[in-house]
């Protein structure tokens, strides 16, 4: 299967090669991800709640204007922007790393928690699990106040995240969705006292197995 997938935000041709080979790294066999950059007129990070409102257009028509030759689409982005408008509206799957990530959990029996770099992040994603009707099984966002380089400074985003999960345990929550699609998670991550999930990797996986033949 091939997933062509758009970033949210603008971004330079190495963050671009880093998040690609990401994908790579990731995607198991029979299935691979393409990825390409939304575009220059796209906010360069969602600091604020139009950012993230600019980066949900951008990416909806780019990925109405995917290319024949992929076989579904996914945007680069745990905040799954217009997955919800665009399923079962296009001619092949829109897969969305909170959607499929997060109902895994739901499927499991395990609440979910989430953790997001700032404030505005953590409001939009606690709006689309709401949309997906899982409000009942979230427990909340902690946010871990970080700019936007910490996205690929993954020894600044665990010291963050192990921070926090001590928290997020005693809140209830059984696994803790990794709120950015391009971040690694530490090799301690599985002794923590949660489930820290990648929803990059649990998505691919999953996609993975489910389309299989």
């Amino acid at each position: 299967m091939h997933i062509w997938s758009v970033t949210p935000i603008h971004v330079d041709d190495a963050e671009l090669a880093r998040r690609q080979a990401r994908y790579d790294a990731l995607s198991p066999n029979g299935l691979r991800v393409e990825l390409v950059d939304v575009g220059v007129d796209a906010p360069t990070q969602l600091a604020t709640e139009q950012d993230v409102r600019d980066s949900e257009g951008l990416v909806a028509a780019a990925l109405e204007a995917a290319p024949d030759h992929a076989d579904a689409l996914m945007p680069d982005c745990v905040l799954d922007p217009a997955v919800a408008q665009l399923s079962g509206r296009l001619d092949r799957p829109v897969f969305g790393l909170l959607r499929t990530s997060t109902a895994w959990s739901a499927l499991a029996g395990r609440r979910v928690g989430a953790v997001t770099r700032n404030a505005v992040i953590a409001d939009e994603l606690a709006r689309v699990m709401a949309v997906y009707g899982l409000a009942d099984r979230f427990t909340g966002v902690d946010v871990l106040d970080l700019d936007v380089d910490a996205i690929h400074d993954a020894d600044r985003w665990a010291a963050a995240l192990r921070g926090v999960v001590q928290r997020m345990d005693r809140a209830g929550a059984g696994d803790v969705v990794n709120g950015c699609s391009a971040v690694e998670l530490p090799p301690d991550a599985a002794d923590w006292p949660v489930r820290v999930v990648d929803p990059t990797a649990l998505t691919l996986r999953l996609v993975a197995a489910g389309e299989a033949r």
